[in-house]
């Protein structure tokens, strides 16, 4: 199958569930021959279009680091600021019209790192400047686990490491937010850490990033009960925020992307129900916001599916909480207005 998989996700046509509903995709990324990737990886503004605007109402995007188009050389620390050239570009691209009333990346989330700390300064003050006007923080990969299958980023429990934590209040003077990729173990220290920076807006990605492959497979008790925890720890935390989405990686363990014929909004949403209710319970339709993840989770299903699952999902609360859930949350939190 192709990296996205086109034509295989033709396979399943449905069409738009309440296509007037106004979304803004907080978590999506941008990349052209990535590091580590095949070169047919390619997601820029003409891929994400032609997702967007398959039928729902996608008014704003947000851009999520990627380690791509980082600058060739110069100080390590500033290689990421090629990243936020890159994406304001195509951002501005957007913002002309030409491509559609959509505005892709109209907040863009960077990457600086933490463990600089006070230094991050210089850093973040570069980022700001490379985009203006749409640049609201970054994201910092904090990944680590003692499964081979996993990609770790960083040392295990970086989030106590007082560099790390200096860097995320320099962040919150700055009037910044900070996204989080963990793996789920992590999720008790990742509310230790929130609690340690009460002002800064953190935003915890994938819905505390679950594995059920690799060391995590097959324990599906276990595995829900630490997440759970997790989830519960995480929630506690009135400065965190939750992305619903994520799960079409195959980490998850759904083993969607290995159907022949694509997953349907209906199944998809019962799927994704006991995840993403639990996640609902805990933060409330104000901290929680659904994503796309795309193009990684574009691997499991459509991104018209994707929404539709995600509109049957909330179906069951008020009009004002779906709106937050859909919409609302994520513009408050990224500062967008469009």
């Amino acid at each position: 199958m192709p990296f996205g998989g086109n034509d295989w996700l033709a396979l399943t046509q449905e069409p738009t569930l309440e296509p007037g509903l106004p979304i803004c995709d907080p978590h999506h990324h941008f990349w052209d021959h990535r590091p580590g990737s095949v070169p047919y990886q390619r997601y820029l503004i003409h891929e994400l279009n032609a997702d967007i605007y398959a039928g729902h109402n996608v008014r704003s995007t947000v851009f999520l680091e990627a380690r791509s188009m980082y600058r060739p050389d110069g100080p390590v620390e500033m290689r990421p600021v090629g990243e936020v050239e890159f994406v304001q570009g195509l951002a501005a691209a957007s913002a002309s019209g030409v491509y559609g009333s959509s505005r892709a990346a109209a907040a863009i989330i960077g990457a600086a790192d933490l463990k600089l700390g006070g230094n991050v300064a210089t850093v973040l003050e570069a980022l700001q400047a490379a985009s203006p006007n749409r640049f609201r923080g970054i994201r910092h990969n904090v990944t680590w686990s003692p499964d081979p299958e996993l990609d770790n980023r960083e040392s295990e429990e970086i989030m106590a490491n007082s560099s790390f934590r200096e860097g995320a209040k320099v962040l919150a003077q700055k009037g910044l937010v900070l996204d989080v990729m963990l793996s789920f173990p992590q999720m008790r220290e990742f509310a230790d850490f929130a609690k340690s920076v009460p002002d800064l807006p953190i935003i915890l990605n994938h819905i505390g990033a679950l594995s059920r492959v690799g060391i995590y497979a097959n324990r599906e008790d276990e595995v829900r009960a630490e997440w759970q925890r997790g989830i519960d720890a995480a929630a506690a935390c009135p400065n965190v925020t939750i992305k619903l989405g994520g799960l079409g990686m195959p980490r998850m363990g759904f083993g969607w992307h290995t159907r022949d014929v694509p997953i349907g909004s209906e199944e998809l949403a019962a799927d994704m129900a006991p995840w993403i209710n639990y996640c609902i319970e805990k933060f409330g339709p104000s901290r929680s916001m659904f994503e796309s993840n795309f193009p990684p989770d574009k691997v499991s299903y459509s991104y018209n599916v994707m929404y539709n699952a995600f509109k049957r999902l909330c179906q069951g609360y008020s009009e004002s909480e779906r709106a937050a859930m859909l919409h609302d949350t994520a513009t408050k939190v990224y500062g967008i207005k469009v």
